[in-house]
């Protein structure tokens, strides 16, 4: 088996560029319909109680990446504080979801460059990811240097949407009079799937291997990405609020396009379209980059076949992982529609962060740090139960079938 560490390459401001291209991506042009839905205005709620949970597990994945500067994120972490079954859960978690949210983010991109769905649509996502795999292929810094880009052009975007609102000077009386229909329930939910657009951060620390100076640039890469990123979506999340209301933004499958038309400004919708295909891509490569780092940590133990433990001799990158994860997205583009696994995806992204949580209460350090650990691991459960019911039976399967499949393995290794 052909396996060698990964070539520390990242600087602080590549790790915090490719966190924010995970985070600012794709959920901040969709994420706000389907909360909206949920709590109506008490979306912004949401918004802060997702943003605080966040908080807590960046703090815990800062302080375990810092001890443990290699790839595999929380995978790494639950084997070494907690065991290897917890390491495996986290682990499966991550691949699976995140492989999910991969085939999402690309049929994502495909909506919004080919107008009519079908094979078109399906054909643009193939490319996508096909390309970005390719891109990563190539090393790490390729795959910083498009991340500065389109995080670049993602900004644009939002700024043309939140002037252009702003300028029409929208009323906020609708929004006074929608709190009196917000439920504790409805915030909860909505927190639970507004909180998949923060689990960027997660990118930083499963690329520890690759970061220079590890102790200091990881947690100081997460603490400023997760801050902009909270910062960007209270904005967008109000101005889209004040121009098409709650019960409008709720019936929208693009909610900022349908903000800019509610706002007389529907000339800057292709805007909108160019932005939220470029999120997407943004998303979408580090979202590979990520996910390959994490099934080489666990080829390496053996949770995943050995072969995907390879690291190239020149690119120093995963390349049988990354490989093998385009292989399986294009397969999940071809067959399944993913576009609204959002949910699914914030289940299996809040397991994995409840584990990080619970890793981190082991370390040694001030109390104070083991009262966040504590108040992340319990955010993450009560939003976990929270989430549509179709989403808890979807991940619950998907971690039943990975848990079984790791039982039938260590069976016949012992035998």
């Amino acid at each position: 088996m052909e396996e060698s560490a990964l070539a520390r390459r990242l600087g602080t401001t590549d790790a915090v560029v490719i966190g924010l291209g995970s985070m600012i991506g794709a959920g901040v042009f969709a994420a706000f319909g389907p909360a909206a839905r949920a709590a109506g205005v008490g979306l912004l709620i949401g918004l802060a109680l997702a943003a605080a949970v966040a908080y807590c597990n960046a703090i815990a994945s800062a302080r375990l990446a810092a001890r443990y500067p290699v790839s595999g994120g929380t995978y790494i972490y639950g084997r070494e504080r907690l065991g290897p079954w917890w390491g495996f859960v986290a682990g499966w978690g991550f691949v699976i979801g995140k492989s999910a949210s991969c085939a999402a983010m690309a049929l994502t991109v495909a909506s919004y460059t080919v107008a009519e769905s079908g094979w078109a649509q399906r054909a643009v996502a193939v490319a996508a990811v096909a390309a970005l795999a390719a891109l990563n292929y190539r090393g790490i810094t390729k795959t910083a240097m498009l991340a500065r880009i389109l995080v670049a052009c993602t900004f644009i975007a939002l700024a043309v949407v939140v002037i252009g609102i702003a300028a029409a000077r929208p009323g906020s009386a609708h929004l006074v009079q929608s709190w009196s229909v917000v439920t504790p329930y409805g915030v909860l939910q909505s927190a639970g799937l507004l909180f998949f657009a923060f689990a960027g951060y997660a990118r930083i620390a499963t690329m520890g291997e690759e970061v220079r100076d590890p102790a200091r640039t990881i947690p100081k890469a997460i603490t400023v990405a997760l801050t902009i990123t909270v910062a960007t979506y209270l904005v967008v999340g109000v101005a889209v609020l004040l121009a098409a209301g709650p019960q409008r933004l709720a019936g929208a499958a693009a909610p900022l396009a349908e903000a800019l038309r509610a706002a007389n400004a529907a000339r800057l919708v292709p805007v909108v379209a160019v932005g939220g295909a470029l999120a997407s891509l943004g998303a979408l490569l580090a979202l590979i980059a990520g996910v390959g780092r994490t099934a080489l940590a666990m080829a390496r133990h053996r949770d995943l076949p050995g072969w995907l433990a390879a690291v190239h001799p020149r690119y120093q990158v995963p390349h049988h992982a990354e490989i093998a994860l385009a292989v399986m997205v294009c397969i999940l583009v071809l067959t399944v529609d993913l576009r609204g696994m959002i949910g699914f995806s914030s289940f299996g992204v809040l397991i994995y962060y409840a584990i990080a949580n619970a890793a981190a209460y082991t370390l040694p350090g001030r109390s104070r740090m083991r009262v966040r650990s504590v108040a992340g691991l319990v955010g993450c459960l009560v939003l976990v139960v929270t989430l549509p019911w179709q989403s808890v039976v979807a991940g619950l399967g998907v971690f039943a079938v990975g848990i079984v499949g790791r039982l039938i393995v260590l069976r016949r290794r012992a035998l």
